[in-house]
């Protein structure tokens, strides 16, 4: 990352936890005054990052933007790839390989599996990132001050594996997984139900939404709908297998494992990626 990305990141970060922290929405001078600049040059900044004005990102993280993706671009993921939702566009450049563990190997615990890890930055905030030799197994996001909650979380997930820092090893998926060139690989840990609902999650569109009640549909166990919620707050590699993609019936964001922020502000960007390639809006306001 360069000295002028870095800047422009940290410029965004702390725009976002502005805007979330407020009680409705901030105009456009006092945004930039929450950040000591003026309001053209945070402008310029905030509109580079997310190719938006200020004002029209913050239409997409308002809470009623997840009720309007629910009715307008709510996909059942029996009929997603039949579509052809989930293979073109710019948000589908990157292509994701992805492997499971066996239900064996998972029962071990980590065990006999070296796990390097490293941090980064992303769009939504700093991410710690963990990789085995086959793909990442795990990308966990941390607000200010979170980095060591963060590291224990995804520690305790495989106590018998061996942890190395080492992010240049992992270095080259993370760059395709937020920047969406090249390849990322993915290694899914964890047990057969898990799996299969991560699998499911994986066929759900970029800037499209479902509900648990059709991820348990999906997996076979249509009953199943607290079982999946406990699955799907259980992944393990946020953002590439999309759990912020699933909302509750009507509309509600429903939790998230790294916070409802970062949940938000993850729909958001793709609804604007994916409307900026097809030139179309869910709002008419600029």
């Amino acid at each position: 990352m360069t000295q002028d990305q870095a800047y422009h990141y940290q410029v965004i970060r702390r725009a976002i936890e502005a805007i979330d922290r407020a009680p409705g929405p901030l105009s456009l001078s006092a945004l930039a005054r929450e950040l000591s600049m003026s309001p053209a040059h945070f402008q310029r900044v905030f509109s580079r990052w997310a190719g938006v004005s200020p004002k029209r990102y913050q239409q997409y993280l308002m809470l009623d933007h997840a009720r309007s993706l629910l009715a307008n671009r709510f996909t059942t993921l029996q009929t997603a790839t039949s579509l052809g939702l989930s293979g073109t566009g710019r948000l589908h450049d990157l292509f994701l390989r992805w492997e499971a563990m066996s239900p064996g190997e998972h029962a071990r615990k980590g065990e006999g599996l070296t796990i390097r890890h490293g941090w980064f930055d992303s769009p939504f905030g700093r991410v710690l990132a963990m990789g085995t030799d086959k793909g990442l197994c795990a990308l966990g996001f941390a607000g200010t001050g979170e980095e060591d909650r963060v590291m224990a979380d995804l520690v305790s997930r495989w106590p018998r594996a061996q942890f190395l820092e080492d992010a240049a090893a992992i270095s080259g998926w993370v760059e395709a997984a937020f920047r969406r060139r090249g390849t990322s690989r993915l290694h899914m840990i964890g047990g057969p139900f898990q799996i299969k609902v991560w699998e499911a999650l994986l066929r759900i569109p970029a800037g499209h939404v479902t509900t648990y009640s059709q991820i348990a549909r999906a997996t076979g166990n249509p009953r199943a709908v607290r079982a999946v919620g406990t699955a799907v707050g259980r992944n393990p590699v946020s953002f590439l297998i999309p759990c912020h993609r699933v909302l509750r019936k009507n509309g509600a964001l429903g939790g998230y494992h790294w916070g409802l922020p970062v949940k938000r502000a993850m729909l958001a960007w793709e609804t604007l990626l994916l409307e900026s390639e097809s030139g179309s809006s869910a709002y008419t306001s600029t």
